[in-house]
């Protein structure tokens, strides 16, 4: 009896060793990833969010508590670049959103030339974004540009003066440029997403007599939602936290026309020095983007279960 216990006890012994292995295995295949995430997000995180409870000078900060949050209250700088933030996000996603969809829908139908469209389509994305702002800063230069004389020649500007220049235009010049930067991640994706619809859906509709608009809202819209919301939220936070354009294109400028949190936050922390004031307002813009989130991410949720 002694000996067939023991001899359990030695059976049970290496199968709990096995299952602890077997825990432990995959966490060893992700550490080199989790070290990365630590190390690239999760310091840099804390390191800014600790910044924000400090008020720095040239050679020494001082704890200041919620001090820097109090200040964003009054700050009518702050408050003029969280709505040229709101304008430049929703102006470059509607236009970037519906643009991308109508190509993706081109794209998806058979015709000559399809592959070279799509080459020509997709390379915004492939540019540099600091080289995609100095384009665009000089075509709508009217010495060197030709946006300019254009508007001028169609009757829209009473003169061929540059769009950046003028407070009340100068939004429009890096929305324009980050619409033709961003169509083609709307294209691939949504683009992906008719390629997965099955066509026996379209056919069957079809036959049922229905128009090509009623196949599109009842049949492919319903499919799309779900890859449109996650691609919707993606791209708000982008361009939320994008200012490269901006800053090449106007630098915030002029009069802080163009000015937006990130652009904000830039100019605060290496131009003026403040980089708990900076480091505020950042933290202020990752919790707007994080309720963002939060609600996109519920609405696709019950989009899932309704398709």
């Amino acid at each position: 009896m002694t000996y067939a216990a023991s001899e359990i006890r030695s059976v049970a012994r290496p199968r709990k060793k096995r299952l602890s292995h077997a825990a432990i295995e995959p966490w060893l295949y992700l550490s080199p990833a989790i070290v990365l995430l630590v190390v690239v997000l999760l310091v840099p995180l804390i390191i800014g969010i600790s910044y924000s409870f400090r008020k720095f000078s040239a050679f020494k900060s001082q704890y200041v508590g919620l001090g820097q949050y109090q200040a964003m209250l009054s700050d009518p700088v702050l408050g003029q670049a969280l709505i040229n933030t709101l304008w430049w996000t929703v102006a470059s996603l509607f236009f970037q959103f519906f643009l991308g969809l109508g190509l993706a829908l081109l794209l998806d139908k058979p015709f000559y030339g399809r592959k070279v469209v799509q080459a020509v389509v997709f390379l915004p994305w492939a540019v540099p974004s600091f080289l995609s702002g100095l384009t665009w800063a000089w075509l709508f230069n009217p010495i060197i540009g030709p946006l300019p004389h254009w508007l001028y020649a169609l009757g829209l500007k009473a003169e061929p003066t540059n769009v950046l220049s003028d407070p009340a235009t100068a939004m429009w010049g890096p929305i324009v440029a980050n619409i033709w930067f961003g169509i083609p991640f709307f294209a691939i994706t949504l683009l992906a997403a008719l390629k997965s619809i099955p066509s026996e859906l379209h056919e069957a509709a079809a036959i049922d007599g229905a128009s090509p608009w009623q196949r599109f809202t009842k049949v492919t819209l319903p499919f799309l939602a779900p890859t449109i919301v996650i691609t919707v939220m993606l791209r708000t936070i982008w361009i939320a936290t994008f200012a490269d354009l901006i800053f090449v294109m106007t630098e915030g400028g002029p009069a802080g026309s163009t000015s937006t949190v990130p652009v904000y936050i830039y100019v605060s922390a290496f131009k003026s020095l403040d980089k708990g004031y900076a480091s505020a307002v950042a933290v202020l813009l990752l919790v707007l983007l994080i309720a963002y989130a939060v609600a996109l991410i519920a609405i696709r949720r019950t989009l899932v279960r309704h398709v």
